[in-house]
């Protein structure tokens, strides 16, 4: 039996409901991200804010940043140090996919460097630069 829509539902939910029973998912998944789209439209977003908000949502549901990497030494996994490595390589710990070789100061990413199918031409990016303790008590 296919979960129908509710009487007391959003639109919205109702939208989410009938798109899913007509990909085929079964009753429990149904459920559940229809559980998350009614959060979503209790939140009582309109316009501009549900869209800004669902791309915040997306990306978070991907364990992607919402701001650009830094150089911040916390942000970074010594996997060197964790004998992971032969030689120096940090990974970060907000974007699973970008590795560093000079401690996050710049980086790659993993799906560009499969896309070049060489590290030598993997697009290399720029960390932010913050400010780090020692260097801002020196000031």
């Amino acid at each position: 039996m296919s979960p129908s829509p509710r009487a007391s539902e959003s639109n919205l939910v109702a939208h989410a409901r009938r798109e899913l029973r007509l990909l085929g998912e079964d009753r429990d998944t149904i459920r559940g991200l229809c559980r998350v789209v009614q959060a979503f439209a209790d939140m009582g977003h309109s316009g501009s804010s549900a869209h800004a908000t669902a791309q915040y949502l997306e990306r978070l549901l991907r364990f992607q940043p919402l701001t650009d990497l830094t150089d911040d030494p916390a942000e970074w996994i010594d996997r060197h140090a964790e004998g992971m490595t032969q030689s120096p390589l940090w990974q970060s710990n907000r974007n699973s996919e970008a590795f560093s070789t000079d401690g996050g100061k710049t980086y790659y990413l993993l799906s560009e460097q499969q896309a070049a199918g060489d590290i030598a031409t993997t697009p290399l990016h720029q960390s932010k630069n913050v400010p780090h303790l020692a260097e801002a008590e020196e000031a």
